[in-house]
């Protein structure tokens, strides 16, 4: 099962304070599950008191991707909506939502995360809701793709980010 439950207070609260840090060493995670490919690769999925990381291989190939309150101090950039850089290409999207839709968001991520190993799902302390999950598969070209969300509650609404990342070195 990769539903996990964290005693530590998430470090970001709000969408806009995310950024995108690529190619830096990954930062120790509180939780992470590795995925293996038939290609050779591994896909580690990290989920940080800060939001996320996650490095991909391929034979003779390495990206990390960290989204997160850290990755501007350490020389990223604002979270972009869309980038392509070389074979590495994410779209993101931050949506305003009712609680409501925010507390069924979590509930779905959360049932998807207990039923499959390639997900992991991590709910920080004070709500439910407050949670950050991932999951990727491999790609038959040889890279990865992976999804992220991250669900920040706010009273009676609440934010949204998501991410869609795609890697073929």
């Amino acid at each position: 099962m990769t539903l996990l439950s964290f005693d530590v207070p998430p470090r970001d609260v709000t969408a806009g304070a995310l950024g995108l840090l690529l190619h830096a060493p990954a930062p120790a995670a509180l939780a992470e599950v590795r995925l293996r490919a038939t290609h050779g690769g591994t896909l580690r999925l990290g989920v940080l008191g800060a939001s996320h990381v996650v490095t991909a291989t391929v034979p003779g190939h390495e990206l990390t991707e960290q989204v997160s309150c850290d990755a501007l101090p350490a020389g990223g950039t604002a979270l972009p909506r869309h980038l392509r850089s070389g074979g590495f290409e994410i779209r993101s999207s931050v949506s305003a939502v009712s609680r409501a839709e925010l507390d069924a968001t979590a509930g779905d991520l959360r049932a998807r995360a207990a039923e499959d190993p390639a997900w992991l799902c991590g709910r920080f302390p004070g709500s439910d809701s407050a949670l950050t999950a991932l999951t990727g598969a491999a790609l038959a070209e040889g890279g990865w793709a992976w999804q992220t969300w991250h669900l920040y509650p706010a009273g009676a609404t609440g934010e949204i980010v998501t991410t869609r990342s795609r890697w073929t070195p």
